[in-house]
């Protein structure tokens, strides 16, 4: 069985997971804020409640954005360093799909609107179709704006949408407009990564740990998140 640990702190509440011998265990932090102070305490939690030693690790994945830029840029860095020292490969896992493929079943919506916070008053979302994220296939467009350019975008979609985020209130008059359900993101965590990071690592072709980049998808200038 392959031994994952994952990291997932673009999304307001940073988490850490592992998989190892058939099981799935997780340990949550506070919000991003704290990433800096919490990431590798939670890292080692997680491994020795797992009852493996570090070296067991066979890789180490993480969401690589879009999200916080601080602490996306920390949980990159940390885990970088990680993969580095254990000789294992780095499981990049783009945040928005890894989002909207981990809405609930019961959750009925033809299409999943995937949206993540970026600075104030403005969003990084993007739509993709459930059975393409059943296939774990995923397009690269991801889209950055505010409350009215995520009612454009909702107005152009044919078939049922539903949304899923953190905070999705202040989007509430606009997704109740088009008929849009708002789901709160609540159950997306490190967790949520597995199912990719299995994926990714199958791959014969993998990127090396150097080459692997936080998705930032904006210019960070002072007073970003």
């Amino acid at each position: 069985m392959t031994n994952i640990l994952a990291v997932e702190c673009t999304h307001e509440v940073l988490s850490v997971a592992l998989m190892c011998r058939g099981r799935k265990l997780e340990r949550r932090g506070g919000g991003w804020q704290k990433t800096a102070e919490s990431i590798v305490p939670l890292m080692d939690e997680v491994v020795s409640a797992g009852g493996i030693a570090p070296r067991e690790l066979d890789a180490v994945a993480v969401s690589s954005g879009p999200g916080s830029f601080t602490a996306l840029r920390i949980g990159m860095s940390v885990v970088k360093g990680v993969a580095f020292a254990l000789d294992v490969p780095l499981l990049s896992v783009p945040t928005l799909p890894a989002l909207a493929a981990s809405i609930p079943a019961d959750v009925s919506g033809d299409r999943v609107m995937a949206v993540v916070g970026s600075r104030k008053g403005e969003y990084f979302y993007a739509l993709y179709r459930r059975d393409d994220l059943a296939a774990f296939r995923w397009h690269d467009e991801v889209s950055r704006g505010g409350v009215e350019d995520v009612a454009a975008a909702l107005q152009d979609c044919a078939g049922k949408v539903v949304a899923v985020g953190r905070n999705l209130e202040p989007l509430r008059t606009v997704l109740d407009a088009g008929g849009v359900a708002g789901v709160n993101a609540d159950f997306f965590s490190a967790a949520s990564l597995f199912d990719f990071a299995i994926r990714a690592y199958a791959e014969p072709c993998r990127t090396g740990a150097g080459e692997v980049e936080p998705d930032y998808r904006q210019s960070f200038g002072s007073g970003g998140a």
